[in-house]
């Protein structure tokens, strides 16, 4: 069995790669990643395979039976990415495909919904047997900014009182590599969330309760909340994405409450509590 893990420079890939080699000899991965020195540091083999290069994806996949397929970080290309790398699965003969999607996808108000819609189904189309990974948000997406809320002694945003049941990477990896290496998972659509939900009030009470600080959370207007974060170096256009996300987390995008990575991964996922922990010591 050899199994390859796109993305495998970036965050969650090299988290699926690291548990897979607690799993499987590292002589049965291959990592892909756009520049091979990236990952080179991986200590499995690594190969150069370019979303953009469909010549680098036909070379990549010789020889791999099941393709981890770490969704593209460039939102926007994805979809004609994704369809490269699955006509490069079907070429070489991938017999299987493992996809990290979007919670929710099929009913999801995010804007990048459409392109994972897009991206299961090329994979219905493509014949090749296939489990689709719906990861919820990473609570790292918000945790990141917890030394800066001690800083400036408030945490922001525009979530409202949305609940939000975010996952860590690491237990998102590990739900990858049940998949990877179980069976029946095939024809599988999987809804992963963490176990607890919180709202983003919660997540400040929280920063208090561990740093012995009065951190409270300001719920700002969108606009104005994407003005801060283009005020601390983030690009107009992604700073107002990352706005319109908590909007869309206002009204429920970000909740689940059905378990599946818990039981998935058989223990329950990582409490908001540890990785607030985390992230202070960061």
């Amino acid at each position: 069995m050899t199994i390859a893990v796109t993305g495998a420079s970036g965050q969650l890939g090299r988290l699926i790669v690291q548990k897979l080699k607690q799993k499987i000899e590292p002589s049965q991965i291959v990592a892909l990643a756009r520049s091979v020195e990236k990952a080179s540091d991986l200590g499995v083999e690594v190969r150069a395979a370019d979303y953009e290069k469909p010549e680098t994806l036909d070379r990549a996949l010789q020889g791999v039976e099941t393709l981890m397929l770490v969704s593209s970080s460039e939102v926007g290309k994805r979809a004609a990415q994704h369809r490269n790398i699955i006509d490069a699965a079907k070429k070489a003969g991938v017999r299987r495909i493992v996809y990290t999607s979007l919670l929710h996808a099929d009913t999801s108000s995010l804007s990048l919904a459409p392109e994972h819609v897009e991206t299961e189904s090329l994979l219905k189309q493509s014949g090749i047997a296939h489990t689709v990974l719906r990861n919820g948000w990473y609570t790292e997406n918000y945790t990141v900014s917890v030394p800066g809320a001690v800083k400036a002694g408030a945490f922001v945003g525009s979530a409202g009182e949305g609940r939000i049941s975010s996952a860590t990477r690491a237990d998102l990896a590990e739900a990858a590599v049940v998949v990877l290496t179980g069976e029946g998972h095939d024809g599988k659509v999987y809804e992963l969330a963490g176990d607890d939900a919180y709202t983003l009030a919660d997540l400040a009470a929280e920063i208090s309760k561990q740093t012995g600080k009065d951190i409270p959370y300001k719920n700002l207007p969108q606009d104005e909340y994407a003005a801060v974060l283009k005020g601390v170096g983030i690009p107009a256009d992604f700073a107002g994405a990352l706005a319109a996300f908590d909007i869309d987390a206002s009204n429920g995008a970000l909740f689940d409450d059905k378990g599946q990575l818990s039981a998935l991964i058989g223990r329950p996922s990582t409490r908001l509590s540890d990785a607030v922990a985390a992230a202070l010591k960061s």
